[in-house]
């Protein structure tokens, strides 16, 4: 297969060393709105470079991975639907739910495959939690707790382009509520701090952030997050039902430290951001995608489900600025 590849920043040149060792592409052909860097990246991995976006939707590729700035995403997966072309795009697909809503309006009238970037639902840890949920071995389940900590705050000039501490950062975790469990949100209470670096306040953001969310069956789940965790990037999920709990994300590797005695000692460097931890979640997501469009199996992850966890994360938002329930 000839694959396209629009962004080469820090996810879109993992993913370019991802596509270019799969041994079903052919051809790998790379853009950036920087033309130096993607040439760099191209003749790092033997891949072929391009002018830009436009440029690269010209040419005859199968299919399209847009891990471009946020900015561009609506734009260039709508151009490459109307081509007819399967895109996997990082989340998110758009700012804002009508752009988002516009997307996927594009993607169906097209009849195109689109399968959206959330590699948590790729991970073994997340998977296996998943497995032991649906088994029954956990019963009924009652309390969810998901967390996700940056250990130090993006460049100030992402965050009034990133949609917030909810739509950037937990959203990952609001899909991974959903895809777990297989219960839908029907209602959300967050409250959010801008307390510390000044930057958060400028862009009308928080540092950190809580979330109440209730599950259409009544299970409970609380979602938190900060990007100031100077322990390190921690993320984990923790489920607990009437039989058992279990833990994801809790290894040796994990910045938290007990004050008991006869507490395990980490035994491990932390976790120092998202490729560290999550690195062979990306490259299996991106195989998933190469085997869906050759049609061997099911889209795991289509635009309506990124359109799911986004309209929790919106919700989120609102209840933060408002200070009341929402109903995503």
């Amino acid at each position: 297969m000839r694959i396209g590849l629009v962004g080469v920043g820090r996810i879109g040149s993992f993913h370019a060393h991802t596509l270019a060792a799969h041994p079903e592409v052919t051809e790998l052909v790379v853009a950036d709105l920087d033309p130096a860097r993607a040439a760099r990246t191209a003749a790092a991995l033997g891949a072929t470079p391009v002018a830009g976006p436009a440029e690269l939707l010209s040419l005859d590729v199968h299919a399209l991975v847009v891990a471009a700035a946020t900015d561009a995403h609506a734009e260039l997966v709508t151009a490459a639907a109307e081509r007819g072309l399967p895109v996997f795009c990082e989340k998110p697909l758009a700012r804002e739910l009508g752009g988002t809503r516009a997307v996927l309006a594009s993607v169906a009238q097209a009849g195109t495959l689109l399968q959206v970037g959330f590699m948590r639902r790729f991970d073994a840890g997340y998977l296996a939690a998943r497995e032991a949920l649906r088994a029954g071995r956990l019963g009924r389940l009652h309390t969810v707790r998901a967390v996700t900590s940056d250990p130090a705050p993006p460049p100030d000039a992402y965050l009034p382009l990133s949609g917030g501490l909810f739509r950037d950062c937990l959203v990952h975790d609001f899909d991974a509520v959903r895809w777990l469990t297989g219960r839908e949100v029907v209602s959300v209470q967050a409250a959010g701090s801008d307390a510390g670096p000044p930057a958060f306040r400028a862009a009308g953001d928080v540092d950190t952030a809580a979330a109440l969310l209730t599950l259409d069956d009544g299970t409970l789940c609380t979602a938190t997050a900060t990007r100031v965790n100077g322990a390190g990037y921690d993320v984990r999920m923790e489920l607990a039902g009437e039989k058992d709990q279990l833990a994801v994300g809790l290894d040796a590797r994990t910045p938290l430290a007990s004050v008991e005695e006869d507490s395990p000692v980490r035994s491990g460097s932390p976790w120092l951001g998202f490729l560290d931890r999550f690195a062979p979640a990306y490259r299996a997501e991106l195989r998933a995608f190469l085997r869906a469009v050759r049609g061997e199996v099911p889209n795991p992850c289509p635009g309506e489900e990124a359109l799911a966890a986004f309209r929790v994360a919106d919700a989120c938002e609102v209840s933060r600025r408002e200070g009341r329930p929402v109903a995503p």
